[in-house]
């Protein structure tokens, strides 16, 4: 196997533990609010230090990735998040339990950044969406993962044995990137070596300020703040509640439309990409699309009604996570805009907007649906203005994005 699709492999494998980490709390909220004594303000606060960590940390990361290298900061970040997973596993109390989920934020903070940057000095461009692609379905999986069969082995060890045993794969890989990862093939590093050497702070800090000068930052940042904070705000936390006690399905059920939602998203990641690669040449209208289509099925979860069939259901769901994938192709299309050596820095800024979208989702629509229903916050009336405040938002961004330039992998070299 090559060096290139070993440092894609391995890069992917840590983007599947961050994935992981991200939605564990999900599964095993009954044994927080147990052994840690939560109550559900606590635990909602213990699931958004995480993204509000990953968050920040996008922050430093827009400045170094380019100058340091995505090797050496991936490796020293995952050993933050190891430390975090094996503190995560110690908490008996909500502090510890904090200080571990935010190691833990910090430490996975640059496995996705990482990846998409050591893809495009590796692969060619025409290809950079379709491995995208690729790369977050993989990610997904790590959704996937944190669910069942997560369940089954806190059953089988508890969680936080499950904890230190995912800690010590994460060791493993984490040895692995370091010893076989390179930031540069090595025709690119000999050639430029001894320019990437004086590349400086100022440089790095100019560079950012000329990226918060672009409209096209801005108008990409505050979309996939919308597109991913909706979706990752009822996948993490809204759908359950809002099949089980709106839609009276039985928790089997809900369980399966959630899996049903990830399985979309897995699938429309690397489809979009490759048509985006592919067919069509575009990021711009393709993304455009999706918002529009993202907002129907958003503004259809407030019209059903308990007595839709299930197969229905089950079409809105897919779809609101198939059409969210193409929401990737918001990173291929700052990265097309950008020089290359500012690639870095432009994606890892996007990431930080995307990232801090479901914390701010999260918090907002709970505040909301407790503000204007506080005696049934979780009621159908209240779950249709959270839908209906999300759709408002889809359809804005859609609209900004019409003022986005258009261009395509083709032009940039």
């Amino acid at each position: 196997m090559s060096r290139r699709w070993s440092i894609f492999i391995i890069t992917s494998a840590h983007f599947f533990l961050s994935q992981f980490y991200r939605t564990s709390n999900a599964v095993i909220a009954p044994q927080l609010v147990l052994d840690l004594s939560l109550d559900t303000e606590a635990l909602g606060l213990m699931s958004a230090s995480f993204f509000y960590a990953f968050a920040l940390t996008q922050i430093p990361l827009t400045l170094f990735l380019d100058k340091v290298g995505a090797r050496r900061v991936m490796t020293v970040l995952s050993l933050v998040g190891i430390l975090g997973a094996f503190v995560f596993s110690w908490a008996d109390s909500l502090s510890l339990g904090l200080v571990g989920r935010i190691l833990l934020g910090v430490g996975m903070a640059c496995n996705l950044m990482g990846t998409l940057k050591l893809v495009s000095d590796w692969f060619a461009p025409l290809i950079f969406a379709t491995l995208s692609g690729v790369v977050f379905s993989i990610g997904t999986l790590g959704n996937i993962v944190a669910t069942t069969p997560l369940v089954l082995l806190v059953e089988k060890v508890g969680w936080q044995r499950s904890f230190q045993f995912i800690a010590g794969i994460n060791i493993v890989l984490t040895c692995v990137l370091y010893l076989i990862v390179r930031d540069k093939p090595e025709e690119i590093t000999s050639g430029t070596a001894a320019s990437m050497g004086v590349t400086s702070f100022h440089q790095a800090l100019a560079n950012l300020k000329l990226l918060l000068r672009q409209k096209d930052y801005w108008i990409i940042s505050l979309s996939t703040f919308v597109r991913y904070g909706v979706f990752a705000a009822f996948q993490a936390l809204w759908a359950g509640p809002y099949l089980i006690e709106v839609m009276g399905y039985s928790a089997v059920n809900a369980g399966n439309l959630i899996f049903l939602m990830n399985i979309g998203l897995l699938v429309g990641g690397p489809f979009w990409g490759v048509v985006s690669d592919r067919l069509f040449r575009n990021r711009k209208w393709l993304i455009i699309t999706s918002l529009i289509v993202l907002s129907v099925i958003t503004f259809a979860f407030s019209t059903i009604l308990p007595t839709t069939r299930l197969m229905v259901s089950a079409l809105l769901f897919f779809g609101f996570g198939f059409f969210t994938g193409a929401g990737l192709l918001m990173i291929p299309h700052i990265k097309d805009l950008m020089p290359n050596h500012m690639a870095g820095a432009a994606m890892t800024g996007i990431n930080f907007f995307t990232m801090i979208g479901p914390a701010v989702f999260l918090h907002g629509l709970g505040i909301l649906m407790q503000a204007l229903y506080p005696h049934a916050s979780r009621g159908p009336e209240a779950f249709n203005a959270a839908f209906l405040l999300s759709v408002s938002c889809l359809v804005g961004v859609a609209v900004l994005y019409l003022f986005t330039r258009d261009t395509t992998s083709e032009s940039n070299s």
